[in-house]
């Protein structure tokens, strides 16, 4: 006789994992992901192979069964992820336009631009760092 999946015992919500986001129970895998997956043109089958096979087809299935019940919940925490992604990505290229600056500065040759005050420190053959 085949075993009986309860669905609802297929998705769980718990404090300690992904902040009490629904997830796939037993898996670290929120719905808000599947969710994602899905709105990019995955279809439950490849959501599944994009998991390496570590999630069923009735789990995926059942996480976007919750997505579809729970729509506005879901899509906004999409949508606030996204916002603090795009702020996170504008702080990188910020912050590697400024290295990339440091660098020209360094490398430059020339007698004329001011040379930084302080001495990289070398690496020796083991690894730890040396005074030049």
């Amino acid at each position: 006789m085949a075993t009986v999946i309860e669905i609802g015992s297929l998705i769980s919500r718990r404090p300690d994992i992904r902040g009490g986001r629904p997830c796939i129970a037993g898996t670290g895998v929120s719905v808000r992901r599947i969710a994602q997956w899905h709105n990019m043109g995955q279809i439950p089958e490849e959501i599944v192979e994009t998991f390496g096979g570590h999630l069923s087809l009735a789990q995926v299935h059942a996480a976007l069964a919750y997505y579809y019940a729970n729509q506005a919940e879901i899509d906004t925490d999409l949508e606030a992820e996204a916002r603090e992604t795009e702020s996170l990505e504008q702080q990188h290229r910020r912050g590697s336009a400024s290295v990339s600056q440091v660098k020209i500065y360094i490398d430059e040759g020339s007698e004329t631009i001011p040379r930084p005050e302080f001495e990289v420190p070398l690496a020796s053959r083991s690894g730890r760092f040396r005074s030049p």
